[in-house]
């Protein structure tokens, strides 16, 4: 056989392994209320017995294969957990991209400042360690007003009701002159990161809100190639909503990301970023719209 039979054949060859792969792709389903991670994960509804959706969505990452999809459903509640994707099995395939969709689906990774904590330190100001240097203190479901100042070790300045600060690793809160801390609906990020890739290759992340957590909403952290975000927003964390190092290379399409506290979107390293009609809120000067340490970025927007 002469040797460009050889490596026809050879070509068939993994094109069918290929196709029969992609064939085999699974699809998995995420309800945070109605799932249970004792189930399969293969349908959307449960039936009484091991068939229906899982609990969690790191569950369902556990179970997936190469070239699977992940369908998380949109419920009352968010989904209050730390996610990776790393190595082979949660790659795509030739053809078929390993996907995990949303579509408006919450992963939020606060926990409630604890009511007993909490220090008085002056008129109506309130103060309790704070988790990280990182912290943002949340008011309801969105960050409550912040008073920066120079330094974690600086004087704690005026503040008016609602309003907080973050002095030498802890928060500062003033509440209204008849009310105390544990009256408010008060949270802060103490999960490190929403979403988090690592070596892994032809990966789709759709339709998430991703908020609150301590560093970044998403990072791509390295060895992360043909990797699309799409149409996420990715707002009140404490780092920046998404960052892309390594050698990594990712497109970001069609996202929301604004109010995170030190970039939206940061890059470092060898990475290559490619933009195309996003949103990058730059209305702070102390969280710019990307923070470029280094790597490359690409604008494709029309």
């Amino acid at each position: 056989m002469t040797f460009r039979k050889t490596l026809w054949l050879f070509s068939c060859i993994c094109l069918l392994v290929s196709l029969d792969a992609t064939c085999q792709a699974k699809n998995l389903y995420v309800d945070n209320i109605a799932g249970s991670d004792n189930q399969d994960g293969l349908a959307a509804t449960g039936n009484g017995g091991k068939s229906g959706p899982v609990r969690s969505i790191s569950r369902a990452i556990k179970l997936a294969g190469k070239g699977d999809t992940i369908h998380v459903a949109k419920t009352e509640d968010p989904y209050r957990e730390s996610i990776s994707l790393q190595g082979g099995r949660n790659s795509g395939l030739i053809g078929k991209k390993f996907s995990i969709i949303g579509d408006g689906v919450v992963l939020d990774g606060r926990t409630e400042v604890p009511k007993d904590q909490w220090e008085l330190a002056g008129d109506s100001v309130y103060s309790t360690p704070a988790p990280s240097a990182f912290t943002i203190l949340f008011l309801g479901n969105k960050p409550a007003e912040r008073v920066k100042v120079a330094g974690e070790n600086a004087e704690v300045p005026e503040l008016e009701e609602h309003q907080w600060c973050l002095v030498n690793r802890r928060v500062y809160f003033k509440t209204e002159s008849t009310k105390l801390p544990r009256d408010y609906d008060l949270t802060y990020n103490t999960r490190r990161v929403g979403i988090t890739l690592v070596n892994c290759r032809q990966v789709v992340i759709q339709g998430f809100i991703v908020q609150g957590f301590q560093l970044d909403g998403i990072n791509a952290h390295d060895n992360v190639f043909g990797a699309t975000l799409l149409g996420i927003t990715a707002r009140g964390n404490g780092r920046s909503g998404v960052s892309v190092g390594g050698a990594s290379r990712v497109t970001i399409e069609a996202c929301l990301v604004g109010n995170n506290g030190v970039a939206q979107l940061r890059t470092e390293g060898f990475s290559e970023t490619r933009l195309k009609n996003n949103d990058l809120i730059d209305d702070d000067p102390d969280a710019p719209a990307i923070v470029q340490e280094s790597g490359k970025i690409e604008q494709l927007d029309e």
